[in-house]
C-alpha cells in the first residue's frame, strides 16, 4: 500500500533539505564533480555514438580521452600562449588607451575640461574608483576559492572524473532509474526526459555557437589588424553564453577597442608630436564584423543548433540572468539559463496537473451531472 500523499510530501521535502544543506555546506568540494559530471553528460551522445560503431563503451571513452587531450594540448602549446599575452597587454595597454582619449576629446571639447569643469571631475572620480576596484577585485581573486591551487585540483580532477562517470554513464542512469519509487516513476522519468531535451539541446548548440563565433570573431579581427584580436574573439565566444548581455558586452568590447587602436593616436617623431587621421575603415570593419557575426548567430546558427529548446520569455530570461547574477555573479550568468529552463520545464508540470485538479475544475462531471439531477425540479414541485 503506498504511502499517504502527506508522508510522501514529509520525507522528500526532508530529502531536498538535506540535499541543499549539502549542497551549501560542500559546494567548493563538490564542484570538480558537478563540473565533471556536466562535461561527462555533454560527451556522452558522442560516446553512445562510438557505442553504435562497434565500440565498447570503455573503448569509445578511451578514444574520446585521447582525442580531448591532444586537443588540449595543442590548445595549450600554440593558443593559450598567445591568449595570456594578449589578455596580459589588454590590461596593461587599457590605461594608455584611455589617457589617450581624454586628449583626443580634451581637444575638440577644451571647454569641458577646464579644472573646474564637473566633467573633469566626474572623470577623474571615475578612474579613480575604477582603479580602487581593480585593486579590490585582484585581492579578492587572489584570496578567494579560485585561487591558483583550486584551479590546479579543479584542472586535475574534472578530467578524471569526467571518464569514470563517462565509462559507468549508462549503468548510473539505470541504477538510478531502479531506485525510483514505483508509484512515481513514470512521471519521473517524464519530467527528466523533457529536462534532458532542453539541456542538451541548449548546452550542445549554444557550446557549438560559442565555439563558432569565436573562431570567427578571432580570425576575421586579427585579420583587419585588431590588436588582442583572439582575446577579444575569445572573450566574446564566451560571453555570448549569456543571451542579451553577452552581445552588448561583446559589441561594446570590440569596437572600444578599435576606436581606442584606430582614432587617431599620437606619436612622437624627431620631437615633434604627430597626429595621424583616424582609421575610419578598419572601425567600420570592426563594427561590421561584430554586427555580422551577431546577425549570422540570431537568424541562422541558434535558431538551426538551439532552436525554441529553453521555451522561456525573454523577459523571464532577463530575470535569470539578474537573479543569478546578482546571487552567485559572472558563475551564475552563465548557468542562469539553462538552470531556469529546468525550472521551466518543472513550472509546465505543476500548471499541467493543477488544470487537471479539483482545485481548478472544482466538481468533476460525475459530480455536476449528479448535481444537476438533484437540483432539477420535479412534477410535484
Amino acid at each position: 500500500m503506498a504511502l499517504p500523499a502527506s508522508k510522501q510530501l514529509i520525507y522528500w521535502s526532508l530529502a531536498l533539505a538535506v540535499l541543499a544543506l549539502l549542497m551549501w555546506s560542500l559546494g567548493n568540494v563538490l564542484l570538480p564533480f558537478i563540473l565533471g559530471a556536466a562535461v561527462a553528460y555533454i560527451i556522452d551522445p558522442l560516446a553512445d555514438r562510438l557505442e553504435d560503431l562497434g565500440l565498447s563503451r570503455t573503448g569509445a571513452t578511451a578514444v574520446i580521452t585521447v582525442v580531448a587531450v591532444l586537443i588540449f594540448l595543442m590548445f595549450l602549446l600554440l593558443i593559450v600562449p598567445m591568449l595570456i599575452n594578449q589578455l596580459i597587454d589588454l590590461v596593461q595597454t587599457l590605461p594608455q588607451a584611455w589617457s589617450n582619449l581624454r586628449e583626443i576629446a580634451r581637444e575638440r571639447m577644451p571647454s569641458l575640461f577646464a579644472d573646474d569643469s564637473r566633467i573633469n571631475d566626474a572623470l577623474a572620480s571615475l578612474w579613480t574608483m575604477l582603479q580602487d576596484k581593480s585593486a579590490t577585485l585582484l585581492q579578492t581573486f587572489v584570496g578567494s576559492a579560485l585561487s591558483l591551487l583550486n584551479l590546479v585540483v579543479l584542472i586535475v580532477i574534472v578530467p578524471v572524473v569526467s571518464v569514470y562517470l563517462l565509462v559507468d554513464w549508462d549503468r548510473m542512469v539505470a541504477r538510478i532509474d531502479a531506485l525510483l519509487p514505483r508509484d512515481h516513476a513514470p512521471t519521473i522519468r517524464r519530467l527528466f526526459r523533457e529536462i534532458d531535451d532542453v539541456l542538451s539541446s541548449f548546452i550542445r548548440g549554444m557550446g557549438t555557437v560559442c565555439l563558432i563565433l569565436g573562431t570567427y570573431y578571432a580570425v576575421a579581427l586579427m585579420a583587419v589588424g585588431l590588436n588582442f584580436g583572439l582575446a577579444v574573439g575569445f572573450v566574446a565566444g564566451l560571453v555570448t553564453f549569456i543571451p542579451y548581455l553577452g552581445s552588448i558586452f561583446g559589441g561594446v568590447l570590440a569596437i572600444g577597442l578599435a576606436l581606442f587602436q584606430f582614432w587617431g593616436a599620437m606619436e612622437g617623431a624627431d620631437g615633434e608630436m604627430i597626429r595621424h587621421s583616424t582609421d575610419w575603415v578598419r572601425i567600420a570593419l570592426v563594427a561590421g564584423i561584430f554586427f555580422l557575426g551577431q546577425f549570422v548567430e540570431g537568424n541562422f546558427l541558434t535558431p538551426k543548433l538551439v532552436g525554441d529548446s529553453v521555451g522561456l520569455h525573454p523577459v523571464w530570461l532577463l530575470l535569470a540572468l539578474s537573479v543569478f547574477g546578482a546571487l552567485f555573479g559572472f558563475v551564475g550568468m552563465l548557468v542562469a539559463v539553462p538552470v531556469a529552463a529546468v525550472i521551466g520545464v518543472v513550472a509546465r508540470f505543476a500548471v499541467e496537473q493543477y488544470l487537471h485538479s479539483r482545485l481548478y475544475q472544482g466538481l468533476d462531471h460525475r459530480d455536476a451531472s449528479a448535481f444537476a439531477v438533484d437540483a432539477t425540479p420535479t412534477d410535484a414541485e
